[in-house]
């Protein structure tokens, strides 16, 4: 039989051939570093038989498919150290993710990090012997016979449609339901790291049972792996919420309710500093500011939508609007987005040609019903604020307003030292709107990044199902991947609130409308900002930018008269007058990761100097007090 290569050309092979086979035919060194392929677009075992005709590829450890497939075999790995320890475990699920992978386990004893080593000890020794992982495929009654003691395995089995072709791995005396590919043996697994422990509800649902979540990492290299657990440590120091504590940013309380931030002064002075750096540029671009309310009738939700298809992630609540004797319950929702008030603002009045681009921004904070499991500080809240706003525009507006978009994302990007990718997402499969309005907006996004010079890939299909979106992703300063700004095309709303302008025609249109939102979440991006500085935030921005330090309490006057100058300068200080040793002073100021400490004493008041430290440079020396104000002006954005 024949079959078909990645570069087109063909291999004659035996009838009986596997992928192993095609790739011994293709070289030793090939045979040697193969892993598994990829037959007619599915990825398989090396022990995959291979049909006249099919394509196939070679999969090896060069191979973008490689890295997940080698951390799912890890996972099977761990299981089957966990069976050699433990004997009686059941067991979840235990995917590769990114990053990594986990385990789901119940056991009849809470595991520790001192554990987590045991079992290391264990997985090196099954790698060490080689075990080949074994695929075998059963009917549904043989797998639930071989499942018959793993409740949450035959629950899996349940859930499978019944015409599923069903497959088990085994790997040494560790049988798992899996569809793979695997490794062709647990000696290609490389190396590894158990990284943490953590509990978590059966398929998510906080009504059914807590298992243990066992988290590990794998790579084919050592350097690889250690490189991984450096950015992982560097993470850890950057983490957000720790910061977020420690400086004064916010604070969680689980009175309030899960994933509701509290901001301290310092951190509320943090989003006002970059809402009104935001809210100067936006009017310079000829966007108008707007407000809309907090909470909507459900008609308004019914009307855009969202009451049918985002129904379980918003906040419903009924007002009684008539009397204790005739009472009228009337539905309303709290909003998750801003939109339908800026629809509904521009359809408060009569629109002609000459008003587009009508461009609203709103500073509008929205709730979401996010799952418990997946709320993380202030990157995934219940409670946000997003710099959002909406152009209405003509079709032929479009390209120039989606530029005009693009060289504002740079403007605020690059304040900040931001690289970033662009990704265009297309039609998916459910959407609205004819075939022409799609290709046109997709192309005008596709023209407004070629005429911004912005490189970019294409994920298809991945769009709203209102219309195509570019999505903007910043690279942080330990190399992680955020996803930030949008900009989107939407045909859905401009339709269901039947919005119009009169054209020079004098005739009715329906404007195009682009949501668009910079920060994004202003939480998540300060979450991201906490982490991309590691809490030092650039001195324009930073909560406190000066801490004035008295040497003695003879100098305490003086050093409240620098304050005042100081704020007069437009600048946000501290004066620290405890009665604290100097050193002490200057370790609570490096902590707050204030950008200048201010000594003075006799002498700097005697020569009108002041004595300077730079969070990062340390001592910076004897500065002319007008010096240390102009370098605070010369900060503002």
């Amino acid at each position: 039989m024949n079959i078909v290569l990645p570069d087109g050309s063909s291999k004659e092979l035996a009838e009986s051939a596997t992928v192993a086979d095609v790739a011994a035919s293709i070289g030793a060194g090939l045979a040697k570093a193969a892993l598994a392929g990829v037959v007619d677009g599915n990825p398989v075992d090396l022990s995959a038989p291979v049909a006249d005709g099919a394509q196939v590829s070679i999969i090896t450890a060069k191979s973008p498919e490689a890295l997940e497939m080698l951390r799912h075999s890890t996972a099977h790995v761990m299981a089957a150290a966990l069976v050699d320890l433990y004997g009686d475990v059941q067991f979840g699920v235990g995917p590769a993710v990114e990053g990594g992978f986990y385990y789901d386990v119940k056991l009849d004893r809470n595991l520790s990090p001192d554990d987590l080593e045991a079992v290391e000890a264990r997985m090196a020794e099954i790698v060490r012997a080689a075990e080949p992982f074994e695929r075998n495929v059963v009917t549904r009654a043989e797998a639930e016979a071989l499942f018959a003691d793993q409740p949450f395995k035959l629950e899996l089995i349940t859930d499978l449609p019944e015409d599923a072709v069903i497959t088990t791995y085994r790997l040494g005396e560790f049988t798992d339901l899996c569809r793979g590919p695997h490794l062709p043996d647990a000696g290609k697994v490389g190396a590894f790291k158990l990284t943490k422990l953590a509990g978590a509800y059966w398929k998510g649902d906080s009504e059914r049972e807590m298992l243990q979540r066992i988290y590990g990492t794998a790579f084919f290299k050592k350097a690889e792996l250690e490189e991984h657990l450096s950015n992982l440590e560097e993470a850890e120091k950057r983490d957000h919420r720790k910061l977020g504590r420690e400086l004064g940013i916010y604070t969680m309380d689980p009175l309030a309710g899960v994933g509701l931030p509290l901001y301290l002064p310092k951190g509320a002075r943090v989003i006002r500093t970059m809402q009104e750096w935001l809210r100067r540029d936006l009017y310079e671009r000829g966007y108008e500011e707007v407000i809309t309310p907090h909470v909507y009738n459900a008609d308004v939700w019914k009307m855009s939508g969202h009451y049918d298809f985002y129904h379980e992630n918003m906040y419903f609540f009924n007002i009684n609007e008539g009397d204790d004797e005739n009472p009228r319950l009337t539905e309303y929702a709290v909003k998750p987005m801003n939109c339908p008030g800026h629809v509904m603002l521009y359809k408060s009045e009569l629109h002609s040609y000459r008003d587009l681009p009508l461009r609203y921004f709103e500073f509008g904070t929205v709730y979401r019903h996010e799952m418990s499991g997946v709320v993380h500080g202030l990157l995934r809240a219940r409670g946000f604020t997003q710099d959002d706003a909406h152009v209405f525009c003509t079709r032929d507006q479009v390209v120039d307003e989606v530029v005009a978009i693009l060289d504002l994302v740079d403007h605020i990007m690059g304040s900040f030292g931001f690289e970033y990718e662009a990704e265009i997402s297309t039609r998916p499969a459910k959407s609205i709107g004819s075939d022409d309005m799609w290709e046109h907006a997709t192309n005008a996004l596709k023209e407004a990044c070629a005429r911004h010079e912005l490189a970019y890939e294409i994920n298809e299909g991945d769009g709203a199902f209102y219309g195509p979106k570019i999505d903007i992703k910043v690279k942080d300063a330990i190399g992680r991947t955020w996803q930030c700004s949008t900009v989107q095309v939407d045909f859905n709303f401009p339709e269901r609130f039947e919005l119009a302008y009169r054209t020079e025609d004098n005739t009715e249109e329906r404007p195009w409308m682009l949501h668009r939102a910079i920060f994004g979440s202003i939480e998540r991006f300060l979450g991201i900002l906490i982490e991309h500085y590691a809490g030092a935030l650039p001195l324009w921005l930073a909560p406190v930018q000066v801490a004035v330090l008295p040497l003695a309490d003879r100098h305490a006057d003086a050093a409240h008269e620098l304050a005042a100058k100081v704020k007069a300068a437009g600048g946000r200080v501290e004066v620290y007058d405890q009665n604290e040793p100097m050193r002490v002073k200057i370790a609570k100021a490096q902590s707050q990761k204030i950008p200048y400490m201010v000594v003075l004493g006799d002498k700097e008041i005697e020569n009108g100097t002041v004595s300077v430290r730079e969070r990062h440079e340390g001592d910076l020396g004897a500065w002319d007090v007008q010096k240390l104000l102009d370098t605070i002006k010369d900060a503002a954005l």
